[in-house]
Formats: structure tokens, C-alpha cells, sequence
């Protein structure tokens, strides 16, 4: 079998649905929301370019169970009162060529923007750069059911799946890692007590959308944390997982603890940061697996299939690159894209830039890019800025 033959192959998931091919374009915070939690054109073409260019799946990153507690003030916000003719024109771009379109469902917790939020995480914590309250159980029993209403809004919408969001540091996240989790509840000690809240989830959202909706998950295989999620813990999550509804677990790590690398921050060349844990995972459940992290080639992305590490590969920041990589890998020729090297890196520049390009892809003129990152860093913070005034004007009850 060739390469991009590997690639091309079509991967029926255990809901009926089928993605065309084994590439997807992982979450990333797009940022393109309108401060209101609403869907906005430049990012519903966004999306439309990532489904011009040949993914079998892209999962917009941090669309908001609730105002309370995002990630960022561009996120969407998926309540019964958000502009549903923006989401299902989202949905809609975003489906062509035969692509699913799929929103992560968040709550950031502990890491909530601080600007439009008063975070709160599983347990109360004062660390330097991060405090949040914890949330009482009244707040942790309305977590399934603002999942699940999250899901059917997405629904509604046109959207043909949804992520729940269990990685990188945010809130379901933060339940599974005993670094953020001191509860001595139901839902605080063991594994699957941590795990218990996602479960309850993942139930919750099956009976909102039904049988035949896909519905995926993203998990840590780290935290990158000294005394966070250890590898033995996430492969126990990986069990715990193989007993639910869910259709796609996506493999991924690190976290956005102030000072902690996330998965976007390796440094080598070599591939998949999280095959070897992926290669575990593969033995522990049957539901089929996407791994992310570390695959910027086309060869990486076919060792990673081959090997049978993981059914599906996810791509960001390659993606964000080239829009269009998943065609091209699929022709005998290939090409790979060319990553930018920074001569002076700042905190969160980088972040920054490639957001500032996924507003160029947006607006179709990625081709005259050329940002610096401080430049791109200012751009990216007053937007922000500007963002968190609207929202506190749209959910004045936040913070």
C-alpha cells in the first residue's frame, strides 16, 4: 500500500458515521468568534478552507458549554439563545466536500480568561500565576447537562459530531490530574473517581444527541506536570473509556498551566510525541484512536498509521501551514510545508502567530502573512481586549 493509499483510506467510526480519510484537523483556539460567543463569516470560511483542502474531519477548538468560564473571549459560546443562523452557516462551510465539521466542547476551569471570568476548578488553589475556587457538587451535577445541551445546540446547528474537551489542562482535565484534584468526594481520589464527572458526561450527552451522532474525546496521555496525570493513570482513563458511547479518542498533552509546556512546545523533529502511549492505548480499547502532537511530515503521519499506534492522525499548527495538506499527501508527490523558524521567541508569541494566520487563511491572504511575533502577540492581546468588553456586555453576570 502506498502512502498516500494509507492516508486515503476511509475510517467508519462505531456510531455509522464515516470520516473519508485518516487525517483531521485537530482543535485549535481560533479565536474568531465575535466576543458574543457567536460564529462570525471569516471564521465559518476558515473552516471552509480546511474542507477545500482535503480533511476528512476539523473540530473547532473551545466552543464554550456555558459564558462562565472560557478559554478565550473569542470562543463560541454553544447555549439555546447563540445565533443559530452563524453556527449552522459555520456548519455548513464547513461540511463541504464531504467533511465532518465537529465543535470541542469546553469549560476552561481553573484556567478561565481571567478578564471575563472567576475561575473555578475541581478544588480551590493558590499557586503563583493560578487561583480559582473550587466548585461545589451543586456545580459539578450541572456540569453533564451543560454538556449535553451544548451538544444538541451543536446539532441543531448542522455540526455532524462533537469533542468533549478532557485534555491540555482545562477542566475535565484538571478532574483527572491529581495536581489540580484534591477532592475527598465522589469525585475526587482513585481514577475513576476523577474520571467520574466525564462519565457522567459522555452518558448525558448520548442521550441528548442519540445513537448515531458521533460523539469524541480528548485526553492527556501527560500533564507535563511533576505530580500531574501519570502515564500509568491516563492508560487507566483509556479503560474507563472503552466502557462508554464514545467514537474517537484523540491522544494528546501537556497543559496550559502558566510555565508548563503544552503539546504544541516539543522541541524535537522526530515525530508523534505521544505514539509509545498511543501504542498502550491501542491494546486497552476498541474504539478507535487519533493521535496529535509532533507529526509536521507525511512520512510521520503514515509511521503512525502503519505501526498501528493510532487509526487517525490530527494535525494544528501543519494544518494551519497549509491548508490544503491533506490533498497534497494524498497524491504520489506529496510536500511537506515548511515550519517557521523564530530567531527571538517571546512568552505566548508564538501561540500568537499561528492564531494570527488562522485570521489570514480566514480572510485569504496567507500568502502576504508576514508577522513578527511581538507584532503578532499585540495584534492577538488587543484583540482580546477589545473581545472581553463585548462579552461582558453580552453575559454581564461572568467574573
Amino acid at each position: 500500500m502506498t502512502n498516500a493509499s494509507l492516508l486515503a483510506q476511509p475510517l467508519t467510526l462505531p456510531s455509522g458515521a464515516v470520516l473519508k480519510n485518516r487525517l483531521i484537523k485537530s482543535p485549535m483556539s481560533d479565536s474568531l468568534g465575535d466576543g458574543a460567543g457567536n460564529a462570525t463569516a471569516e471564521q465559518a470560511r476558515l473552516y471552509e478552507r480546511w474542507a477545500q483542502g482535503g480533511t476528512a474531519l476539523s473540530i473547532i477548538g473551545e466552543a464554550q458549554v456555558t459564558p462562565h468560564f472560557p478559554e478565550k473571549p473569542g470562543n463560541l459560546v454553544l447555549i439555546p439563545d447563540a445565533d443559530l443562523g452563524a453556527l449552522q452557516a459555520l456548519a455548513t462551510k464547513g461540511a463541504a466536500n464531504n467533511t465532518h465539521i465537529w465543535p470541542q466542547l469546553g469549560h476552561a476551569g481553573a484556567l478561565a480568561h481571567a478578564p471575563v471570568s472567576h475561575a473555578k476548578g475541581p478544588s480551590p488553589l493558590d499557586l503563583d500565576g493560578l487561583r480559582c475556587d473550587g466548585l461545589s457538587l451543586d456545580d459539578i451535577h450541572a456540569l453533564p447537562p451543560s454538556y449535553a445541551q451544548a451538544a444538541l445546540v451543536a446539532k441543531q446547528a448542522g455540526f455532524s459530531g462533537v469533542q468533549i474537551h478532557a485534555g491540555h489542562g482545562f477542566l475535565f482535565s484538571q478532574f483527572l490530574s491529581p495536581l489540580f484534584n484534591h477532592r475527598t468526594d465522589a469525585y475526587g481520589g482513585a481514577v475513576p473517581d476523577r474520571f467520574r464527572v466525564i462519565g457522567e458526561t459522555i452518558d448525558a450527552v448520548r442521550r441528548a444527541v442519540g445513537p448515531n451522532f458521533p460523539i469524541g474525546i480528548r485526553i492527556n496521555a501527560t500533564d507535563k506536570l511533576a505530580g500531574g496525570l501519570t502515564t500509568q493513570d491516563a492508560l487507566h482513563v483509556i479503560t474507563l473509556l472503552d466502557q462508554t458511547s464514545v467514537d474517537l479518542i484523540d491522544i494528546s498533552g501537556g497543559t496550559y498551566f502558566p510555565g508548563a509546556p503544552s503539546s504544541s512546545d516539543g522541541t524535537n523533529d522526530d515525530g508523534a510525541y505521544f505514539a509509545d502511549f498511543a501504542r498502550q492505548a491501542k491494546t486497552a480499547t476498541a474504539i478507535p484512536l487519533t493521535l496529535t502532537g509532533g507529526i509536521k511530515t507525511r512520512q510521520q503521519a503514515v509511521e503512525v498509521l502503519a505501526s498501528g499506534a493510532a487509526d487517525a492522525v490530527g494535525l494544528a499548527r501543519t494544518m494551519c501551514l497549509d491548508p490544503a495538506l491533506p490533498d497534497k499527501w494524498m497524491t504520489p508527490a506529496g510536500g511537506d510545508p515548511a515550519f517557521p523558524r523564530f530567531q527571538n521567541t517571546v512568552p505566548g508569541g508564538i501561540t500568537a502567530w499561528y492564531s494570527m494566520r488562522l485570521t489570514a487563511i480566514a480572510e485569504d491572504r496567507e500568502d502576504a502573512f508576514d508577522m513578527d511575533l511581538q507584532t503578532a502577540l499585540d495584534t492577538y492581546d488587543t484583540r482580546d481586549a477589545d473581545r472581553s468588553l463585548t462579552w461582558r456586555v453580552r453575559f454581564p453576570d461572568v467574573g
